[in-house]
């Protein structure tokens, strides 16, 4: 196995996981200590840092993952393998200078996108690379496509367009107009989202197809309807953004009627997966086995979470809240984390056949880090509710008191935090170390 870039893509996206933890806990932290680090790095420059680095963790990941099920898993023969070390070198070299740029206050960009805006255009480039070598190899090795193929190509071409919508701001005719500049940097951010869940939901279908050795999951009428209910949700679910702005009362309606639905039909065809899926195949691959079961159980409570504030009237009262933050989070550790950590450990046990996932360690950790993100949801949303209580119904006592009355819930998610970083510490040791030794054998 000489094509070594997709390791790198791994690593470089595992560091930016715990980087962007790290960043994470002392953002948490300075809720408890506003004064911590306060004149270093205060709250608004550690939060594009975290954003970033956990962005980067989600495309990183799902890049690499892709470059090798298509090299190494389908023995594909990769149309450029130049592209392909361009395109990492072009990341790379780009996520430093976003650090660079957030480290000197060079935050001109917006929301995902902090950072100065010309850096965009090195990113772009490496999507469009990303596409060429993708859709070049594909189409010379494949003929009737599985789901997961038109779901990755789906999600890189929608990328390029995306990332170029997000700067739409820096042209007069949308920056000038207040409702337009927000509604379509809303959008941007929402199908932004959508692009990379389109990558990572079809890695979920991926592996279960890898897994239990059949074809079926991927081809079969459920996932192609989840694939084009998973486009429509990526042109048109954003609009539950934008319920805020004084948009088309249809736009409203659209949003409202399609979101979050994809979500129920993966989690249905995860669910009927693993009830068709046989003991011999758990235990080849025992831990990417657990992280899609916990996929299917992030994605029962984000869909709770998620029906509920898409309805206009109680997102009017948690937008902005930390209820807004726990589906964030649930949604980004909870469902796109685990199927990630899913893929990693196939990956792991593919190039290291040998290699023991399955310690005591690692499956205490699983554990940990299930029962961890929980809490650490739970008490996001209560401290939301909380706010949101005070500024729309009690309206009773001063800011002070009231961010007061949350401490607590600060503390638990403060502490459940340093859980979750440690506990998928432990998780991601074994495939740090085969991810390695590959590189270096």
């Amino acid at each position: 196995m000489k094509n070594k870039v997709p390791f790198y893509f791994l690593l470089f996206a595992l560091t930016a996981l715990f980087l962007g933890m790290l960043f994470g806990l002392t953002a948490s932290f300075q809720y408890l200590l506003p004064e911590f680090l306060k004149e270093t790095v205060p709250f608004s420059k550690l939060r594009p840092f975290h954003v970033t680095s956990e962005t980067s963790w989600i495309v990183l990941a799902a890049t690499g993952s892709i470059y090798f099920f298509i090299a190494s898993v389908e023995k594909f023969e990769l149309f450029s393998r130049k592209l392909q070390s361009l395109h990492f070198l072009l990341f790379l070299f780009t996520g430093v200078a976003i650090y660079f740029s957030f480290a000197f206050d060079y935050t001109e960009g917006r929301e995902y996108f902090a950072f100065k805006p010309i850096l965009m255009i090195p990113i772009l480039l490496g999507w469009i690379l990303f596409g060429i070598n993708y859709f070049k190899t594909l189409y010379a090795n494949m003929k009737g496509w599985p789901v997961y193929y038109w779901m990755w190509g789906t999600g890189i071409v929608f990328m390029c367009y995306h990332l170029m919508e997000a700067h739409f701001w820096l042209f007069d005719f949308f920056r000038l107009n207040f409702i337009k500049d927000f509604a379509v940097q809303w959008k941007s951010t929402g199908s932004f989202t959508g692009s990379w869940n389109m990558l990572v939901y079809g890695i979920s279908i991926y592996l279960m197809s890898k897994i239990k050795k059949d074809t079926d999951v991927a081809t079969n009428k459920l996932a192609f309807f989840f694939y084009f209910l998973g486009l429509t949700n990526l042109m048109f679910g954003w609009a539950h953004h934008t319920y805020l702005l004084p948009t088309q009362p249809w736009i409203r309606y659209v949003a409202y009627g399609i979101s979050m639905t994809e979500w129920i039909v993966l989690a249905s065809i995860i669910y009927n997966w693993k009830r068709s899926v046989l003991k011999v195949e758990k235990e080849n691959h025992p831990m990417a086995y657990r992280f899609l079961l916990a996929t299917d159980f992030w994605i029962f409570i984000n869909i709770i979470l998620a029906l509920l504030f898409s309805i206009p009237a109680i997102n009017f009262f948690t937008h902005g809240t930390h209820v807004t933050v726990a589906h964030s989070m649930g949604t980004t550790i909870g469902i796109n984390t685990t199927i990630l950590f899913s893929a990693l450990f196939f990956i792991a046990h593919y190039v290291r056949p040998q290699l023991k996932t399955d310690t005591k360690w690692v499956k205490r950790g699983f554990v940990a880090f299930n029962i961890s993100l929980f809490i650490f949801f739970v008490s996001l949303i209560i401290a939301g509710a909380k706010r949101s209580y005070w500024m729309y119904v009690s309206k009773e006592g001063s800011f002070a008191e009231m961010q007061d009355s949350v401490v607590p819930y600060y503390i638990s998610f403060f502490i459940f935090g340093i859980g979750i970083f440690v506990s998928l510490l432990i998780v991601a040791t074994p495939i740090f170390k085969a991810l390695l030794q590959k590189i270096k054998s």
